[in-house]
């Protein structure tokens, strides 16, 4: 034996030519994991779980048919007679511009009598994302050219400088500025429906430009001048957005065949306009709730993020913090008078994503693994890394039982109509407890108490905190 060779309690445990290393605390033995070996082919259960695992998606051996089988689309109250049909974000972030509109649209085509597949664009709104993004990205550089460029702070705003999601009063600042228009007026290209190499192109030019300003700011640059850097920086973005998106319409005609195949024409509209005359909408009537249960963030204070947001002198992202029972009677309350909710949730959690079930239950991790994965309280979750908000998507019915206690929610989502029924999902109230952060309700089924904390100055969260994701 060499003598760079380890030799452990006076016999010789390695390979010819591989020496012992890290002997001492806290170091996985050999003898521990010799026993844990036996232990594990020692329990016939555990074996045939390795043989059904091992060779398929681990989610279909875990799934539950007696829960699956149980699961029907039936529900007690619905947000209208008729359904619209499902909308495909596609590969793309835009869920939370997706279940906006869709929220919106639903009241439109029962006034205008259009046909189920209407749809308001996604993309215009996601043209001006990118735009206002842009600009306030390199505005939050501005504001930290003296922070160390490998600091937490900055490191984080180079992260990912112009993402695809977003939240609600991200929405409300675009739609007051820049309206709303018909899908048919600005479709979709292949750069919104596949927006990775845009966002690529978007993001290598921001840190770019990052760099030059935070250069320029310790040349002695003034303030002046560095916004006119600037500037001239957001004529290459908007060039960039305008080639992959095509340029946004100021003027437009809104032409269509209603389901009586009666033709309607309004001329001459702005997208400003459209949103004022023909959405019967209005962002500004709108609260974001928000289920934080922390014990550091008590309920019934407003909370905001810091440098989230996507518009300079815009609304900042506001979250109402209230208990879940609270979220769900709001939402409750909304599908009764016949207004679909928006909300927020972590959809990969408990999710069978082909039938479109959101169920604590339709997984048995503990038959298979002999272990649970819901072994942390949601608050837990959050303090831990273990979940966030990570999609938006909009609540449309909901069942009650015999006293009014909420049981299951139907979910339209944004991921076309080949899964769940026809893109519509089912989510059982115990899955809202756990995974479900935000709704967004009309003010008016909000009691005063809860009105009265949108007038709090918000506590103010640092950016990577877990209510910092984008749905």
């Amino acid at each position: 034996m060499s003598s760079n060779h380890a030799q452990v309690n006076g016999s010789n445990n390695s390979l010819p030519g591989i020496p012992i290393i890290n002997k001492g605390e806290g170091v996985l033995s050999p003898e521990f994991l010799q026993k844990t070996r036996e232990a594990f082919l020692a329990d016939p259960k555990y074996r045939l779980a390795k043989n059904s695992v091992s060779r398929s998606d681990p989610l279909d051996v875990l799934l539950d048919k007696e829960v699956k089988d149980s699961i029907t689309h039936a529900y007690t109250y619905h947000v209208a007679d008729h359904e619209c049909k499902a909308t495909a974000q596609k590969a793309s972030g835009r869920c939370w511009l997706f279940a906006f509109l869709n929220v919106v649209r639903l009241p439109m085509t029962s006034k205008y009598k259009l046909p189920d597949d209407f749809q308001l664009s996604q993309s215009y709104l996601f043209f001006w994302d990118k735009i206002e993004r842009s600009n306030y990205f390199l505005e939050s550089i501005l504001e930290t050219v003296d922070e160390p460029v490998d600091g937490r702070l900055v490191s984080w705003l180079l992260t990912a400088p112009v993402q695809d999601g977003g939240q609600w009063d991200m929405i409300c600042n675009l739609v007051n500025k820049y309206g709303l228009v018909p899908v048919s007026v600005y479709p979709e290209s292949w750069n919104s429906s596949n927006s990775r190499r845009m966002n690529l192109i978007l993001t290598t030019k921001l840190r770019e430009f990052a760099m030059i300003l935070r250069r320029q700011s310790k040349q002695g640059y003034t303030k002046q001048q560095l916004r006119s850097t600037k500037e001239e920086m957001l004529q290459q973005v908007y060039r960039i957005v305008s080639i992959c998106l095509r340029v946004v319409p100021t003027v437009f005609d809104w032409e269509f065949e209603d389901k009586d195949k009666k033709y309607h024409c309004y001329k001459n509209l702005t997208p400003q306009t459209f949103y004022r005359e023909y959405v019967d909408y209005r962002v500004d009537d709108k609260i974001c709730l928000v289920h934080d249960p922390r014990p550091n963030h008590p309920y019934g204070k407003l909370y905001t993020v810091d440098y989230l947001g996507n518009m300079v002198s815009g609304l900042p992202v506001r979250y109402n913090n209230q208990p879940i029972e609270i979220l769900k009677s709001c939402a409750l309350e909304s599908i009764k008078h016949g207004e679909a909710v928006w909300f927020g949730c972590d959809v990969g959690k408990f999710l069978q994503r082909q039938l479109g079930f959101m169920d604590l239950r339709i997984f048995d991790y503990d038959l298979v693994f002999g272990t649970s994965l819901l072994g942390q309280t949601k608050a837990e979750r959050l303090e831990y890394g273990e979940s966030q908000m990570t999609h938006a998507m909009v609540l449309t019915a909901v069942s009650c039982d015999e006293d009014n206690k909420t049981t299951k929610w139907r979910v339209e989502n944004s991921w076309g109509d080949e899964l769940g029924e026809k893109g519509y999902f089912m989510m059982t109230d115990k899955w809202f407890d756990e995974f479900v952060y935000e709704v967004v309700v009309d003010k008016k089924y909000l009691n005063e108490d809860i009105l009265k904390v949108m007038e709090q100055e918000p506590v103010h969260l640092p950016p990577w905190d877990p209510f910092g994701a984008l749905a």
